[in-house]
């Protein structure tokens, strides 16, 4: 499958995205909103959105949209964008630059393209299953396949108990050697590039999660959901840097 066209529709995406967020991150004027789930939103995350919905429109009228801030529109495609244009809104909203823009294709249901990117950092991540590139460079994951020489992250420890099995979870941070709350997109962005070694959320969308798997895939990590199944349509994901060290985190959820 040639997905060249789309690669480079992917950068166009992300470009202008981020020029649309630029003006509103760590701006104190930028107001935010709570949602009925009490997550934040802002204008640059409806936005942003907007911005991506309309070039998609324009350039793939037949495409299908999956947005975590404006619906979906026919989901049923044959090809599919999924978009987060803040994905981690919570640091956005504080300064902090560990948030991304997520931008996914699928093709008959399932992300054959991903791309993660965190402009004010200048990284950018595009993965197709088969390779990644960052900043249009090559890149792999680590070849860390031991639990006591890896270091992971998650979005938000709290998540860990509340959707999943907290002790399990304890111990498996136990069994790590470093442990940090770095994650939403940017965790996956840095386990592809070879920063970290497993990344875990115990709760998924759609929108938060398409666009991760090409992208680890292609560096040579293992994602999948917290069952080792499927990612995607999954509601969790564990992905670690190798086939074993992710054989290792889910025998140790396990017991």
């Amino acid at each position: 499958m040639d997905l060249t066209s789309y690669r480079e529709f992917t950068l166009e995406l992300a470009v202008a995205s981020a020029d649309f967020i630029a003006p509103f991150f760590g701006n104190p004027g930028t107001s935010v909103e709570f949602k009925s789930d009490d997550s934040p939103v802002t204008a640059a995350d409806r936005g942003a959105e907007e911005l991506m919905r309309q070039m998609i429109t324009a350039r793939f009228p037949d495409h299908g949209i999956i947005g975590e801030e404006h619906g979906s529109d026919r989901p049923e495609a044959e090809w599919v964008w999924v978009l987060d244009p803040i994905d981690g809104t919570k640091s956005f909203i504080t300064g902090v630059p560990l948030w991304t823009t997520l931008i996914g294709l699928l093709h008959h249901g399932q992300p054959v393209l991903g791309a993660i990117n965190q402009p004010t950092l200048g990284q950018l991540a595009i993965g197709d299953n088969e390779t990644t590139t960052l900043n249009g460079k090559p890149t792999r994951c680590r070849p860390t396949t031991e639990l006591n020489q890896s270091t992971l992250v998650t979005s938000d420890h709290f998540n860990l108990g509340k959707y999943q099995d907290g002790a399990a979870c304890d111990r498996l941070i136990q069994q790590t050697r470093l442990y940090r709350t770095w994650a939403d997109g940017y965790g996956y962005l840095m386990l592809a590039a070879g920063f970290v070694d497993i990344a875990i959320d115990p709760i998924m969308n759609p929108w938060d999660i398409a666009a991760l798997i090409p992208v680890v895939r292609g560096a040579g990590g293992t994602i999948t959901d917290w069952s080792g199944n499927s990612p995607y349509p999954a509601e969790s994901a564990i992905a670690a840097a190798t086939p074993e060290l992710h054989q290792a985190v889910l025998a140790s959820l396990k017991g």
